[in-house]
């Protein structure tokens, strides 16, 4: 980095200048797996001026955004992926251990969705709202619903936040904001398996939805509905994505069959079609085949074998769905919609991190 970026007072967050400077000196360090040098890096922000949120949100939520744009067009391999977020975890907890301990306001949870294991944006969050003088309960990546609740009735925590990265994980989310509302306990959904802009945290129960940590200190700073009275549960007539849930392992079953991979891609193709599954349910539960349709548009470039086969696979997964399925109206409206959808020009469609 070529000088020292510019002061951000108590009132003023990182020009976009200063801050992408600091982004890419922080991706050098990243891509030499150098903790030491991204920890000296941070620090040094906070000793100029910048705020916790400035540092976390501005560099290191900022560049783990660009790691997985690396990752998705093969420029990274999981491994370097794995060892730049593992610096990145720990130059959180060395921001994080400059917080003053003393909390001066309420008590909240946060707690990643049960089969969710990307929690580095969700601990990024947790240490900006603790930073902002709450007390903070992080709970880490794929917490079991039964656990939360449990967990709930010890704390009593005023409100939890829950992030969610992929959006097939919704139904599991969903459960989780139920189990939560009926506590009396409001959710506010964090990430962007929750939609573009939140669009389906509502249709899952959430009280709100933010897409930063600084949208979560916003949202805890003012007065979210009661638990009771928060998003909407599902209509009486709309729990089609139950039956297609019970179908799951036959549909599994039978792609597996229609597409015989080689062996060493039978699992990841299992996982691949139990996701595909996963989306289908939770476009029905929130009434938007839009989830599905991203969902598979992603798949065309994600699923395992050569790039000219993957069109070809993901069509016979989807025809699988499709026969097994043809009795429900949604799932076939759905599918007909995805099967019919040109396959992606250019790249993989990524998610955003933080």
């Amino acid at each position: 980095m070529t000088g020292a970026p510019e002061r951000a007072g108590p009132d003023r967050a990182p020009t976009r200048t200063d801050a992408t400077a600091v982004v890419e000196a922080y991706l050098r360090c990243l891509d030499a797996a150098d903790h030491p040098a991204a920890t000296r890096l941070a620090l040094g922000l906070l000793d100029g001026g910048w705020t916790v949120a400035d540092v976390l949100v501005d560099v290191v939520a900022a560049a783990q955004r660009e790691i997985g744009l690396r990752w998705l067009a093969g420029r990274w391999s999981v491994a370097q992926e794995h060892a730049a977020t593992h610096v990145s975890e720990q130059v959180v907890g060395a921001v994080g251990a400059r917080i003053p301990p003393a909390p001066t306001r309420g008590h909240v949870l946060l707690a990643c969705v049960e089969g969710e294991w990307h929690a580095l944006a969700a601990r990024i969050v947790a240490e900006v709202v603790r930073a902002d003088g709450w007390r903070v309960t992080f709970l880490g990546a794929s917490v079991p619903g039964r656990h939360l609740v449990s967990y709930l009735h010890q704390a009593g925590p005023d409100t939890v936040l829950l992030s969610c990265v992929q959006p097939h994980r919704l139904i599991r989310a969903g459960r989780m904001i139920e189990a939560c509302r009926a506590a009396g306990v409001p959710v506010v959904a964090g990430g962007p398996g929750f939609g573009v802009d939140g669009r389906w945290a509502a249709a899952v129960g959430a009280a709100a939805w933010g897409g930063s940590a600084r949208d979560a200190t916003r949202l805890l700073d003012g007065s979210l509905p009661p638990a009771t009275h928060a998003g909407r549960s599902p209509a009486p007539d709309a729990d089609e994505y139950l039956r297609v849930l019970r179908r799951r392992r036959d549909i599994v079953q039978a792609a597996l069959a229609a597409v015989d991979p080689p062996e060493e891609d039978a699992e990841a193709l299992a996982n691949a079609v139990a996701h595909l599954v996963d989306a289908l349910a939770a476009a029905i539960r929130v009434g938007d085949p839009q989830l599905l349709l991203d969902h598979t548009t992603w798949q065309r470039e994600a699923l395992p074998g050569s790039r000219n086969d993957r069109g070809d696979v993901l069509a016979t997964i989807l025809a699988c769905c499709a026969e097994m399925l043809v009795e429900h109206p949604r799932s076939d409206r759905y599918l007909r919609a995805a099967r019919a959808a040109p396959g992606p020009r250019t790249g993989r469609a990524g998610l955003r991190p933080s």
